[in-house]
């Protein structure tokens, strides 16, 4: 009787031991805050690693909380297919952008706004792997960047440098054409002046008569 006490004890110790051994948990990946400019899409990247294979029942949450720390808002759905969802700020303006087989879930978010400030999280449940990690994404949409003053001032001294340099460089040029005639003038004259002197002299022997 001793032995098959022990056994049992053994068996029934190995039971407990395994129902108290942790379940395999999903690790979800994700960046911690992105900033955005306002009216632009953005790609939010969520990946994810799990100890089992990728199941045919694996499911991605996406949830959005404002600043204000109120309830948190559905923005998308995955379960064998990408689902859209029908109500809320983010109707119509999120699409699927990931791939399972790479362990990809990402989302895409158009035409952003202030008001999606805030934080989104993305959960991936892949039986037998259900419990894990919730990936986390603070997003801060920013106003489109206008030039200040200094950039303004900026832009004004560049355009009249280069403004100035543009007119030195026609000024040099200028120069330069008109000197080139005026030498060529001066040649044409000095040509012209040898040759007449050279008629004049002609001339001037032909009007002398000859000595007998």
């Amino acid at each position: 009787m001793h032995g098959p006490n022990w056994l049992g004890a053994v068996l029934f110790l190995g039971v407990q031991l395994r129902a108290l051994w942790p379940v395999a948990a999903v690790e979800v990946h994700t960046s911690k805050q992105v900033d955005a400019v306002n009216g632009t899409n953005l790609r939010l990247k969520c990946t994810f690693s799990s100890s089992s294979p990728i199941s045919q029942r694996l499911s991605v949450t996406w949830n959005f909380q404002p600043e204000d720390l109120s309830s948190h808002e559905p923005v998308f759905y995955y379960l064998k297919e990408p689902y859209k969802i029908s109500t809320g700020r983010f109707k119509e303006r999120v699409t699927w952008d990931g791939n399972i087989q790479r362990n990809d879930v990402s989302i895409v978010i158009w035409n952003l706004q202030p008001s999606d400030n805030g934080t989104f999280t993305c959960q991936v449940k892949n039986p037998p792997d259900v419990d894990g990690t919730i990936g986390e994404v603070r997003l801060k949409v920013v106003q489109k960047v206008h030039f200040s003053e200094i950039h303004f001032l900026a832009v004004v001294i560049g355009s009249a440098c280069v403004l100035m340099i543009i007119v030195v460089l026609v000024v040099i040029f200028c120069r330069h054409h008109r000197k080139k005639q005026q030498e060529k003038r001066t040649e044409v004259a000095d040509t012209e002046l040898t040759e007449k002197e050279k008629l004049k002299s002609r001339e001037e022997k032909e009007a002398t008569p000859l000595e007998d």
